[in-house]
């Protein structure tokens, strides 16, 4: 009865677990019209997140970052969500003596038709609603490349697009 009662808790939590291993995301721009996704995939050290994002400022280099608070209402510029995300309390940037903190991931390249397309790993998140999780949080993409040492939020500019983790 036990081994049944334990194989059925493992398989429970093995099922769940499962469920959550990948996530799509949807972006939306400054109008608050879809403008891309991105599917993150949980593994044993972090997540990659896999992007398409379109509408951005073709031929340059933007800020890609995750932010606070899962909500991305465009009519205040996509602030509702936040400041980029920082359980453990670092600074910002990968320059920063005292850096990145979790929600810093390196700049990524928009290519001439204006969309953006990546592969980013970030080992200092989870996709989990733990601590250092991003479940209810957001993908943010900005105007601007990150300086990697800018307080608070590296010189990256206007908030372009923005998708809810959920």
């Amino acid at each position: 009865m036990k081994k049944a009662l334990l194989a059925t808790i493992l398989f429970a939590s093995t099922s769940l677990a499962s469920a959550q291993e990948t996530v799509s995301v949807g972006f939306v721009n400054g109008a608050g019209q879809d403008n891309g996704t991105a599917n993150l995939t949980a593994t044993p050290g972090g997540v990659l997140i896999e992007l398409e994002v379109s509408g951005l400022p073709a031929g340059q280099w933007v800020a890609f970052h995750v932010h606070e608070t899962g909500s991305c209402d465009h009519t205040t510029g996509h602030d509702s969500a936040g400041g980029h995300f920082n359980p453990t309390d670092k600074t910002h940037g990968f320059l920063s003596a005292e850096g990145p903190h979790a929600g810093d991931m390196p700049n990524q390249y928009v290519s001439a038709d204006g969309i953006l397309r990546a592969q980013v790993y970030n080992d200092r998140v989870r996709l989990n609603r733990e601590k250092d999780g991003i479940l209810g949080r957001a993908l943010m993409i900005h105007a601007q490349a990150d300086d990697y040492q800018s307080q608070p939020s590296g010189n990256a500019g206007k908030r372009l697009a923005c998708g809810v983790i959920e």
